[in-house]
């Protein structure tokens, strides 16, 4: 998607409840991209089906800071709290979902700091 210095200018998203004090701060890591590909979420069904996906989306995003927010909160901040996305906020989590990613993959062929290994093809 996007090369390593784009993926780590992407900010998280952070949702201040200003009634409760409480901010949410909404990121992914490796974690938390397993923990969603472990019950079926697939990133290329949100554009097919945004009103599902997207809502599910927010709920993972989370999941990194928030363990403990239930589906049903993440809903509620979503559609009461905030009434729905804000423009822009879509695609925030899209860049955030990819931006671990780069840990996965070296396609850059770059050495890794400190790399006690090498690969050859």
């Amino acid at each position: 998607m996007a090369n390593k210095e784009i993926n780590e200018q992407v900010k998280p998203i952070i949702i201040h409840d200003e009634e409760n004090g409480i901010d949410y701060t909404l990121e992914f890591n490796r974690e938390t991209i397993r923990f969603a590909e472990a019950r079926g979420f697939d990133i290329d069904d949100v554009s097919r089906f945004p009103m599902s996906k997207l809502p599910e989306l927010f709920y993972y995003s989370f999941r990194m800071h928030h363990k403990n927010v239930s589906r049903e909160k993440t809903d509620r901040i979503l559609f009461d709290d905030l009434g729905g996305m804000p423009s822009g906020m879509a695609e925030r989590l899209g860049a955030l979902y990819a931006a671990p990613f780069e840990a996965l993959t070296n396609s850059e062929g770059k050495q890794a700091k400190n790399s006690k290994m090498t690969v050859e093809f």
